[in-house]
């Protein structure tokens, strides 16, 4: 009768030996990849958003448009969960800045955890102001966490657009 003999078992891949075995960093890529594979998701372990993706929400510079229409220029900025009250605009040396703070805590008790987060802030954006620009006549509205911006040209600056007809040769 053949004796029956057991070999010890194992879930990792068994590679043959190769020029890189002796590399200290694939060993430690081997043991890191390792640990990632067993890491349960942190969505699992708890009910609130992860790292990454709360803090894409809090860019350090919100997206601003600065365009040019009808007899002047204009800016948007998009600035969400801030009111009129959180942001500055000024103009200065025919430099105009846009800057404003944003702060948020929030605490949440749940069985089995308890969350508290707090969230702080800042963000300055400036822009040089384009020459023929009615520096008096620049108004700001902020509706629905946008702020438009609006930069008048004056009279003068309108008048100066002329249209050049290109030659064909």
């Amino acid at each position: 009768m053949a004796e029956e003999s057991k070999l010890p078992t194992s879930k990792e891949s068994v590679q043959p030996p190769g020029i890189f075995d002796w590399h200290p960093f694939e060993s430690f890529r081997r043991q890191f990849d390792r640990l990632f594979d067993e890491f349960p998701s942190r969505r699992s372990l708890t009910d609130f958003q992860p790292f990454d993706r709360m803090m894409s929400q809090w860019s350090a510079s919100p997206p601003v448009d600065f365009v040019e229409k009808n007899g002047g220029y204009e800016i948007t900025a998009e600035l969400p969960g801030l009111d009129e009250k959180s942001v500055d605009v000024k103009l200065s040396n025919g430099v105009i800045s846009i800057s404003g703070e944003k702060s948020e805590e929030k605490e949440e008790k749940k069985e089995g955890y308890y969350c508290s987060e707090r969230r702080y802030g800042s963000f300055r954006r400036a822009f040089r102001v384009p020459e023929g620009v009615d520096a008096d006549k620049i108004t700001a509205d902020f509706e629905k966490g946008v702020l438009k911006i609006t930069l008048p040209k004056t009279a003068e600056a309108r008048k100066e657009e002329k249209k050049i007809e290109i030659a064909a040769k």
